[in-house]
């Protein structure tokens, strides 16, 4: 198999939080790849930039990949998004956001009124904040969601029910997307779900997800 999956990392994290679902993305004959970012620090345009020069390097390599998908967690969902407008001329494959609030995060906007919540949430304020209207593109988008709510949720402000803590599962529910599939489990939870690593290769293999086993 010569499939290539990109792992793009949310907010307050770095790319070794993804560890586990790499170890069993890669069990399943993919080729998995980490790509880190300063997720505070760094403007959402350098990090895209960054994200698009990191996918060119792959399709570079000796060996062209013969697809190449992304899985993201919360903020990576829109980055990616973002990096594949950019990349229009890729080959072909899927994309998975796990707990992306791809419309906008109810919870980066209450946090951005408090003394000091723009510092905390860094210059990606704007895209967790507005999110996106809906996808356009070519390429198959499944989006799971998380409905254990535990988490800044229940310190920042109310959110939606059902929610992981963090996104509201409405958040995640973006026009244009394949698929979207709800776990049981907290947004943080869902890095470490067996459940939520089987439908993101189920959604990677069919472009579906496997709705009788989320029941």
């Amino acid at each position: 198999m010569d499939e290539h999956v990109i792992l793009v990392h949310g907010l307050w994290m770095r790319a070794f939080t993804l560890a586990a679902l790499h170890r069993r993305i890669e069990r399943e004959g993919y080729k998995v790849h980490f790509f880190d970012y300063a997720s505070v620090l760094s403007e959402h345009d350098t990090s895209i930039d960054k994200l698009v020069e990191f996918v060119r390097a792959i399709e570079a390599a000796e060996a062209p990949p013969q697809r190449v998908h992304f899985v993201c967690h919360s903020l990576g969902g829109l980055m990616a998004l973002r990096a594949l407008r950019r990349l229009p001329d890729l080959v072909a494959g899927c994309v998975v956001c796990i707990g992306s609030p791809l419309r906008g995060s109810a919870i980066a906007r209450s946090v951005a009124q408090l003394p000091g919540g723009s510092f905390f949430i860094g210059k990606n304020l704007d895209l967790l904040t507005e999110g996106l209207e809906r996808w356009n593109g070519k390429r198959p988008v499944g989006a799971i969601a998380g409905r254990l709510p535990f988490g800044l949720g229940l310190v920042f402000g109310a959110l939606p029910m059902p929610h992981d803590g963090t996104v509201s599962v409405e958040e995640t529910q973006l026009p244009g997307l394949t698929d979207h599939v709800v776990l049981p489990a907290t947004h943080t939870g869902l890095l470490f779900s067996d459940e939520a690593a089987a439908q993101t290769v189920a959604f990677l293999r069919n472009k579906r997800f496997h709705h009788a086993a989320a029941a």
